[in-house]
């Protein structure tokens, strides 16, 4: 939906509300892709992942799943996950910390708790991206890197802490090896604090992860659980109306329609029913000493994939 601003100033384009998925440990907010808009820039999925308190023995591992056409970014807020993939990458990511996987042509990979969280228990709250590959990279060879908090670029001023996750923003550069025109910012605002989201980025949004903005020009107050799309070049100040922190996305749009069917993204549908055949018939690689699976789910009637 559409927010009108004060005066007919609309900086505004959409608000997305998250649908609540559960993935059976723990449930998520799922705030793309939804039935109103596919992307932002080339986001084309955003998951919120709890926050979740495990109890001792009560922790899920996500089995060895595949994925095509995108990269995955999994940033957390509190907890810590241990990531394993078909190219032979092992790596634990805690708080502050980034994954990034490239799916390119086809992976397989696991997300699993560590032994002593399924022990004693332990919280789990982050965020879980895709980032959709440009037409020239979505057939590239899978890869994979970790970034310690340390390695983040940060920018700090009177009320606000801000880090640099992913791609481009605020005069610094991350060192996630991104495809495409992107920002993913982790931004912390004391109350009152006023900040100016930069117009750099064609395409735009934030998402509430505590507290609450306001936005100059717009009417009321924005709480968390939402993902709010800018407009195009609009100025933007958002102004904490109590201790909040927020994620900024954007980016520059692809030229071609991005097609999704549960775990692949592609410009072509017939690459998604090529890696769905492939699923089925169990050829992607396999993670090394891992047996576990999760299998395609079945098509309902009808079903296209989405555009």
């Amino acid at each position: 939906m559409s927010i009108p601003g004060k005066g007919g100033t609309d900086r505004i384009e959409q608000i997305l509300l998250p649908n609540v998925r559960d993935l059976g440990g723990f449930k998520v907010r799922r705030a793309l892709p939804s039935a109103q808009r596919r992307m932002v820039g080339p986001f084309i999925f955003f998951d919120q992942m709890g926050p979740v308190m495990f109890g001792a023995g009560e922790a899920e591992d996500v089995r060895p799943h595949p994925h095509i056409g995108l990269s995955t970014l999994t940033y957390l807020f509190d907890g810590e996950m241990v990531h394993r993939d078909s190219a032979g990458h092992k790596e634990t990511i805690k708080a502050g910390e980034v994954n990034w996987m490239t799916a390119g042509n086809g992976i397989v990979h696991s997300e699993r708790f560590p032994t002593e969280v399924h022990a004693a228990g332990g919280r789990l709250f982050g965020t879980q991206i895709w980032v959709a590959l440009p037409k020239t990279s979505e057939e590239i060879p899978p890869r994979f890197s970790h970034h310690d908090k340390d390695a983040l670029p940060a920018l700090s001023d009177t009320g606000l802490r801000l880090t640099l996750v992913a791609g481009d923003g605020f005069g610094l550069r991350s060192p996630v090896p991104v495809y495409s025109d992107l920002m993913y910012a982790d931004v912390h605002l004391d109350a009152g604090t006023r900040f100016k989201v930069p117009p750099d980025h064609i395409e735009r949004g934030a998402y509430v992860i505590s507290g609450g903005v306001s936005i100059e020009g717009q009417d009321g107050v924005f709480p968390p659980n939402q993902l709010v799309i800018f407009r195009p070049g609009a100025e933007v100040i958002l102004t904490a109306t109590e201790p909040t922190r927020l994620v900024l996305i954007g980016g520059e749009p692809f030229p071609e329609k991005r097609h999704i069917y549960w775990n692949f993204v592609s410009s072509s549908r017939e690459r998604i029913e090529a890696a769905k055949a492939d699923w089925r018939a169990r050829r992607f690689p396999e993670i090394a000493g891992e047996t576990e699976f999760i299998p395609l789910p079945p098509d309902p009637p009808g079903l296209r994939v989405k555009e």
